[in-house]
Formats: structure tokens, sequence, C-alpha cells
């Protein structure tokens, strides 16, 4: 179980087949390969040890595959940075991971270079961009056409393979640890379940940054399919490279979809040869997956349910259980069933499992499984326990081992397939003077799944303004985590005996006669 196997068969298989392709650059698998050991090289070359840790900041594209993949080849730690962080994020995941070196792009040119102001730590900045090269930092093109190919360092099992960082509950993200085996595992299922082929080209549209593009980059690769990049998504520029490099599988998040559903280019779209859309990380109310369907007859619709710590896949709802009417229509509400390789357990506050259709916190054991997070072994023991991961999600299971996800056990807000950490948020407004209390939940929104939505409680003769509220937030975290909306009160917030914010009581009002509750 090693993440560069799937690269070194595709070379074997088909060396002049296509591998990847953009705008700009098209390589077949043996220069893909070729490229992935030159780079392994470079970073031998620059003094990188084995399990060092590599950053990358950089929207989609050709060299982002590489830079997975020549990091797994030189035995070191893939540190994929999120291209929505403020400044102050970023400058914490580098510390955090020891990152050594950094690469990006020629849109976050100028915020490598203000990261390592603050982080002197890091050695090298690599330029994959198709610009000039700024001063005091190296070309990747150089580098990779002056190295020589270094050998595959075969880490594999249990080897660390990358800290993919997801919100953090304490005001900055957490690290996640995930191993070869938990990557390969959950990318082989992937592939198994969505039935990928040696035939199929994927559109990387969400961020690789994120897990969810990271894995179908490792289970295309895994099956011999090919790549094709866009720098983000944007409706029309998505359907145009479904047309142009013959793209037959994609991944987008429900925000993606609802924004393809209104895009007027869709219309006259020819999406035919885009068979299979998958769909997760986010709420998809049925509304929405329902006019997919009907405006895109010829495409099957599938549904995988993880996260970050689940490299990221837990279940897989099949198209066809994507219908509206038979026996099988009931299903379009679950998530599907634990993939192979996984077990999955619905359990009580005891940690016993739960009869069937009795609700409880969801726990998922398997190959797929992190490591921990890293530098927070606290934490780490919180969520990982005796092999099992606890998810902080809500659901109910059915006799045939169908999962509804039902609420969330922990504090978190996805909003357009980002995870938002309502105490992180909480953080950052409570430094807001003159407040008094601060509850931040996930309100429905038809366009990113949830809104950031806060409940502010101003101290004595205080009159909060809610702008400012949002552009104190802005200074302090990604804007993305900003609250949408803010709610004043003059009322002190809902708590328990224990003294605790009673979120379910703030959430409900909002929530009532919705068909999902959570994605």
């Amino acid at each position: 179980m090693y993440m560069t196997q799937g690269l070194r068969r595709a070379t074997k298989i088909n060396p002049g087949k296509i591998a990847l392709i953009s705008e700009k650059r098209t390589f077949t698998w043996a220069e893909f390969q070729d490229r992935v050991a030159r780079l392994a090289g470079a970073l031998h070359g620059l003094g990188m040890k084995v399990e060092d840790r590599v950053a990358m900041l950089s929207f989609n594209q050709d060299r982002y595959a590489e830079y997975y993949y020549g990091v797994f080849w030189a035995g070191a730690n893939v540190v994929p940075m999120n291209i929505r962080w403020s400044l102050a994020e970023h400058v914490y995941s580098i510390k955090d991971s020891g990152a050594r070196y950094l690469v990006v792009d020629d849109a976050f040119a100028e915020m490598g270079a203000a990261i390592v102001k603050e982080c002197p730590t890091v050695e090298h900045v690599i330029f994959a961009g198709d610009g000039d090269c700024p001063a005091g930092m190296l070309s990747y093109e150089g580098l990779v056409a002056e190295a020589s190919p270094a050998d595959d360092a075969f880490r594999t099992g249990e080897d660390l393979a990358g800290i993919f960082y997801t919100g953090g509950t304490t005001g900055f993200p957490k690290g996640v640890m995930l191993p070869h085996r938990a990557l390969w595992a959950s990318s082989m299922c992937f592939g198994a379940g969505a039935n990928v082929t040696a035939d199929d080209r994927n559109i990387h549209a969400p961020p690789l940054f994120h897990i969810a593009g990271s894995a179908m980059l490792f289970s295309l690769t895994i099956f011999g399919g090919s790549h094709a990049f866009i720098p983000g998504f944007e409706p029309k520029a998505f359907l145009n490279a479904v047309t142009e490099f013959d793209g037959t599988i994609s991944l987008l998040v429900p925000t993606m979809i609802g924004m393809l559903l209104q895009a007027p280019e869709l219309e006259d779209a020819d999406t035919s040869r885009l068979t299979r859309l998958i769909y997760g990380a986010s709420p998809m109310t049925l509304t929405v997956l329902k006019e997919a369907m009907e405006k895109m007859p010829e495409t099957r619709f599938i549904h995988a349910y993880g996260q970050t710590e689940l490299a990221p896949l837990a279940t897989l709802l099949g198209s066809d259980y994507h219908v509206l009417d038979g026996p099988k229509a009931e299903k379009i509400r679950s998530v599907g069933q634990a993939v192979p390789a996984v077990e999955i357990e619905v359990v009580d506050e005891t940690g016993a499992e739960a009869p069937r259709g009795q609700s409880g916190e969801v726990r998922v054991r398997g190959a797929n499984a992190m490591l921990g997070y890293w530098n927070k072994p606290e934490q780490t023991a919180e969520t990982l326990k005796d092999g099992w991961v606890y998810t902080g999600d809500g659901g109910v299971m059915d006799e045939e081992g169908f999962l509804y996800i039902v609420d969330r056990v922990k504090d978190m807000i996805i909003t357009g397939g980002e995870n938002v950490f309502s105490a992180e948020v909480e953080n950052a407004i409570m430094q807001f003077p003159g407040l008094s209390e601060c509850a931040v939940i996930g309100i429905p929104d038809d366009r990113w799944g949830e809104a950031v939505h806060a409940i502010v409680v101003p101290r004595a003769g205080q009159t909060p303004d809610p702008a400012a509220v949002v552009a104190h937030c802005r200074d302090l975290i990604a804007p993305y985590k900003c609250p949408r909306t803010v709610e004043v009160r003059a009322e002190a917030l809902p708590k328990s005996g224990a003294g605790k914010i009673q979120k379910f009581e703030l959430r409900a009002p909002f929530w009532e006669g919705r068909d999902r509750n959570v994605g």
C-alpha cells in the first residue's frame, strides 16, 4: 500500500497515453513519472530528508499532481495548504508542521514571500507558476529540468504520507496525519465504487489541497484514468472543460452543483459524456439533487460521505439508488453503505452500538483511518479510540446498513465544502469590544449548503453593529469562516444546567421542515 504504486503501474501499461492535461501542457504517463522522479531528485539536491514536510499553496494545475507524487517518491510528507486561508493561518500551519519547503504558483507568490518572512525555518520557496520566477525563489521547471531522476523511496503502509489541515477548535487548524495505507485504501474503495477505469478522464474542479480533490487524483491514478485541470470551479469553465478535455467523471461539492444549475450555459451544454458526477463534503438538499438529475439525465450521481480523518471516504450511495420512485427511492436520503475495508457503527453515549433506527454518533474503523492529529495528542485521544474514528456526526443506520446523517454532534459547519468550526469563529468574534456572549451556528443556505450565522449578546449599554463584527472577523480568520449574518439579541442565550449554550435550540428554528440537515 504505497502511493506511488498507481503511477508506476499506469506508466508500465500505458506509457504513451495522456496522463495530465491542462490549458498549457499535456504529459503522458511516462513523462509524468519522469518529471515526478526528477522533482524528487531536485528536492534531495536541496537537502530534503525522508519525512521532511513540503507545503504547497496553489490553484489547481498539473504541477499539483507532480507535487503530490514527487514528494511521495522522495519519501517526504505533503502539506497541502488551503488557498482561502489568511496569512496568520498559513504561518501557523507552516510552523506547526515544520515544513522546510514551500511551493507556490503565480497567484500565491506574494503570499509565499510574506509567509517566509514569518517562518524562518522555510529554507526554500519553489515557484511553480508560468510567469517569471520572483527574486529569492527557485524555478520549479528549472529544478525539474536540471535534476537527475531519483529512485522511488517506496514509503508504504503506516509511513506518514501527508498532513492535511482541517478546521480547528482552538483558533487554528488541526493537522490530520494520513499514512500511505489510509490514502491508498480510501482511493481503492472509491475507484471500485465509482467504477473508475483507465478510459476515464477526471475534471479537477474542486481545489486539490482539499482531501476530496486529492482523493480523486489518487483514485484515478490507481485505476489508470487521466487528469484534466482547471484552476478552480466556475460553471462555464467547467462545462467547457468537460467538452474540450473529454471529461467522463468529476467530483463537485453541492455548492458547485447549485451554481451549475443556475448557469445559462448548462442549457446548451452537452453533459452526456460526463457519465458520473460525485458529490459530497457539504449538505445537498433533495430539491437541488432532483433538479440536477432532471437537467443532467445522462449523468449518474454518486454520493460520497466521509471526512479528512478518513482519507476521506466512509460510505458511497451509488447511482442505482438515485431514483425518485420504486423500492429504492427512500435510500436517496441516505449517504449509502460502508465501502469495502470500512466498518461503521452508530453508538450511544456509552459507546455501545445503538439499535438500528436509533440515533447516535457515527464512528468508523478501517484501513482508511488517520494516525492522529499532528502535535495534538489530547485531541487525537478524543477522536481516535481503540481504532475507531469518532466522526462527530449524529446518524441513524437502517436494517440494510444504509447510514442517514441527521445532525452534528460536534459544532462544525460545512459551507461550500469547507469545514468551519464554530469555536474558531466565536473566538474571533469575542475579541470585538462590548460583547458578553456569542454562539455561531450553521443555518440553511441554498447556495452554500450552510451559512455561518452568529448570534451575539452585547454588554449592558452596548449596541454592536453587525457589519462591524463581520469586518472585525475578516482581519483574524479566512473570509469563508466569517459570519455571513450577525443577529443581536438582548436576552441571554439558552444554556444547560452545566452552563453550556444549547446550540440545538438556536439551530432548530432555521432547520425546521428541512428534508436534510447534513450532507
